[in-house]
Parts: C-alpha cells; structure tokens; sequence
C-alpha cells in the first residue's frame, strides 16, 4: 500500500458518513408533510380565514414566505428552511395564487 493511497482511504471512508448525518436534517426537512406542517403551526394558531380574508396583509410570494418564516422565528417552530419554503407554497397554491 502506498502512503497515497493510505491516505485517501479514511477519506473515502468518511465521505459516506459525512453525506449521511450532514443531509439526515435535509433529508427529514423534505419527508415533512406541507399540509401537517400547516395544520401543526399555522391553522392551529389561527385558521385558514387569515389567508382569505379581503384586507389580507400578504401581496407576494416573497412577503408570503417572509411571514411564515417570521413565525418560524418568533413561533420557535422548529421548521428548516425548506420546510418554510414548503409551507409558503402550500399555502401560495391553496390560498394565495400569486403565481410568481
């Protein structure tokens, strides 16, 4: 064996693992499930009639995704960024229709 490829072993033996435990948040941030993530932190504070009422505060897909990042936040929701984003266009399909 030469001291090159003594290297690169470990290497190669740890880039599966990194991959694994790196994207094991990705990879359950896209098994979530939009519509539960809805019901679980959205329509349980305060109903879906905040997204379809005539003087709604939300005019854009941008500002619709900042909003439910807000409550993220200020919620302590728990939510990735990709779950944020899921439930925005959820909500965009269903409610919305900004089309952007």
């Amino acid at each position: 064996m030469t001291l090159l490829s003594a290297l690169r072993r470990p290497l190669i033996l740890a880039l599966p693992l990194a991959a694994l435990l790196g994207g094991g948040a990705l990879a359950a941030a896209e098994a979530a499930d939009p519509h539960a993530l809805v019901e679980q932190n959205c329509t349980s504070c305060h109903g879906s009639e905040v997204y379809t009422r005539p003087d709604r505060k939300i005019d854009s897909l941008s500002g619709l995704k900042t909003q439910v990042e807000a409550c993220n936040t200020n919620l302590n929701t728990g939510m990735f960024p990709e779950e944020v984003n899921a439930v925005a266009n959820l909500l965009n399909e269903e409610y919305y229709k900004f089309g952007e």
